[in-house]
């Protein structure tokens, strides 16, 4: 049993979806956790993030390895809630109004899922209107924001606007991330915080929610 677990997270890696749906179903029907099948795919994923950040694999091998991850957890997911097996936080993310880039926001989509958070992705050229609703109705922890155009970026600062004139800039923390995005702009515009890359971003919301 304990081979099958580890051949979960080896597959995964590997971006072999058809493995790891086999080897979940034959764990579970062995009478493993459902928690403890998730707890191998999570720390698999982790290893990638770790990895793609200390440039030994490439967006390509991340993608692959997310989709068997995310076959697996599609697995898992009714035993989860069945069992009532709880998220660490919830984060809404879209690529911003007039950028239709999300090869970026895939993959911190992909990292953040790997970290335990539960993640509502809304997809790109999302307006501030869709993420004030999406914020509203998730009651999320943190609100992710890409954009790869410098022409586009600006509207990352319109966005924080209607969050303030909403009266729920203070009940959210607000990430930002993309090519033409700097420390600096984060900062300009009043976003709590700026990543480099996809497995930061997953780090960096661990951190801030747990401040």
């Amino acid at each position: 049993m304990d081979n099958n677990i580890n051949e979960i997270g080896i597959s995964m890696k590997e971006g072999n979806l058809a493995n790891v749906l086999s080897l979940t179903n034959e764990a579970l029907n062995n009478g493993v956790k459902a928690e403890t099948v998730l707890d191998v795919l999570l720390e698999a994923m982790g290893e990638i993030g770790v990895r793609f950040k200390n440039n030994e694999v490439f967006v390509p091998e991340v993608l692959i390895a997310a989709r068997a991850m995310n076959g697996g957890i599609e697995v898992l997911k009714p035993l989860l809630i069945e069992q009532g097996v709880e998220s660490i936080g919830k984060v809404i993310i879209g690529t911003v109004k007039g950028d239709l880039h999300d090869i970026g926001k895939n993959l911190v989509k992909m990292m953040m899922i790997g970290a335990g958070f539960e993640v509502i992705d809304l997809g790109v050229d999302v307006t501030a209107e869709k993420y004030i609703d999406a914020l509203i109705e998730s009651e999320a922890d943190i609100l992710c924001m890409s954009a790869l155009l410098t022409t586009t970026m600006t509207y990352m600062k319109s966005v924080i606007e209607v969050l303030e004139e909403k009266g729920i800039r203070d009940d959210v923390k607000v990430m930002i991330g993309g090519a033409p995005i700097t420390e600096k702009y984060a900062e300009e515009i009043g976003a709590d915080k700026y990543t480099p890359d996809a497995a930061s971003a997953a780090e960096v919301a661990k951190l801030l929610i747990s401040n």
